[in-house]
């Protein structure tokens, strides 16, 4: 337990950093195979029981230079969600309708590629993991504090440490190919609601950090919050 504790601490520490020196996401050691139901029962227990209105502040840092704006994320179940984003007076936008990990339509494709280079990483940074791919193999390790799930299909592995509940961190980090894509903590409020959440993305290098101000039970979405708005007129 002791261990586990000193993981933790170590977590924090490491993710906090942002460029392309990041070190290996630390997951503990003894991962035991696992089942993809569990895994998947596991990650529908970090998904809103209801649809959600979600409102945030962002801040998008790159090498070619920063921008700050603000969002919102309309989400409905049991995995859709209408992401939209704007710098400050209006300076860029970016939209999109996503289900599941596939992206219906992006507008513009390359602004929202910019800010989501993944989308299971989009959806750690509202709090919510992904279940595995089929024929993904499995890993878990569970003790009171600290969860830890590693999905590896292919070449491809998707890992996910859970520190505390409710309150606590979500780490998550995609790597393609043995390529780290990008690595994200979210933190939660003692509501056990996301508050702010870090995207680190090493190639680049880039960051986004978003501050939760709301995030509410929703009703029923109007019909064209789903459909692709008309391309911006140069």
């Amino acid at each position: 337990m002791r261990s586990l504790r000193l993981l933790a601490c170590t977590l924090v520490a490491v993710v906090s950093g942002c460029g392309g020196s990041l070190a290996p996401l630390p997951v503990p050691a003894g991962l035991a195979p696992a089942t993809a139901a569990d895994a998947a029962a596991w990650a529908d227990s970090t998904r809103p029981l209801e649809p959600r209105d979600i409102r945030f502040r962002l801040q998008f840092q790159a090498e070619r230079g920063s921008t700050g704006g603000s969002g919102r994320a309309r989400l409905a179940l049991p995995d859709s969600v209408r992401f939209d984003a704007r710098g400050a007076l209006g300076s860029w936008r970016a939209q999109a309708f996503v289900v599941g990990d596939t992206s219906i339509w992006a507008e513009p494709d390359e602004e929202v590629r910019k800010l989501v280079p993944n989308y299971t990483l989009f959806w750690a940074m509202l709090g919510i993991a992904r279940a595995p791919e089929p024929g993904s193999t499995v890993r878990t390790l569970a003790d009171g504090t600290v969860t830890a799930w590693q999905f590896v299909t292919g070449r491809d592995t998707v890992e996910y440490v859970r520190l505390g509940a409710p309150a606590g961190r979500l780490l998550a980090e995609v790597r393609q190919a043995g390529r780290r894509v990008g690595r994200v903590e979210t933190s939660f409020g003692p509501d056990g609601l996301p508050a702010t959440s870090r995207l680190i993305v090493p190639d680049g290098p880039a960051r986004l950090d978003l501050t939760f101000s709301q995030n509410t039970k929703a009703g029923t979405f109007a019909p064209e919050t789903w459909t692709r708005p008309a391309p911006a007129q140069p």
